[in-house]
């Protein structure tokens, strides 16, 4: 089963982009290469169980295991010693990518209070987009009665063969993320 996104890309997007952008050769265009979700979580060096709480929703919101990440060296004024357990951080590829950008513009942000659209300026210079989501409760696979507490998460979305940022961001936008409106 093809998703939804991919056959969209593939039949509707392409097109547009190489009309848009006059790129005769469809492989030129920009392309979805991997979702990078990550969830940093601080309070873990109290507590080790709040991570593995932490890594469970994580799961349950991709579909996917995700990996437990170590500070890579020690920072004396947050108290963190090199090595210790501080996130988790899932990469989405392919098919299981698709599903989870569906399920966040179609699903998730319809569900955050007073949603306006997400910044059009969290671009870098290859191309990439990030956002940042405050709670892990827009999500509907998240049992509301269960979270003990909110965690945020950041979201990355890695474009291939994206020669600009105005590239990038037409890309997202015909895949239909909701940027706000200028003013």
């Amino acid at each position: 089963m093809i998703p939804r996104l991919l056959e969209k890309y593939r039949k509707e997007i392409i097109p547009q982009m190489m009309q848009k952008f006059g790129v005769k050769n469809p492989m030129a265009i920009p392309r979805l290469e991997k979702i990078v979700v990550n969830m940093g979580v601080g309070e873990a060096l109290g507590d080790i169980k709040i991570l593995e709480k932490c890594m469970d929703e994580l799961a349950v919101i991709t579909g996917q295991r995700p990996i437990m990440r170590r500070a890579k060296k020690a920072i004396a004024n947050f108290k963190i010693k090199q090595g210790n357990p501080i996130g988790a951080k899932v990469t989405l590829r392919k098919a299981m990518m698709y599903e989870f950008m569906d399920r966040l513009m179609n699903i998730a942000f319809p569900r955050i209070r007073d949603f306006r659209g997400v910044p059009d300026n969290s671009f870098d210079e290859g191309g990439n987009y990030t956002l940042g989501l405050t709670e892990q409760n827009i999500f509907p696979e998240i049992d509301y009665d269960k979270i003990s507490r909110t965690q945020g998460m950041d979201i990355t979305f890695v474009i291939k063969n994206s020669k600009s940022k105005e590239q990038s961001k037409e890309l997202l936008r015909l895949f239909g993320m909701p940027f706000k409106l200028e003013e």
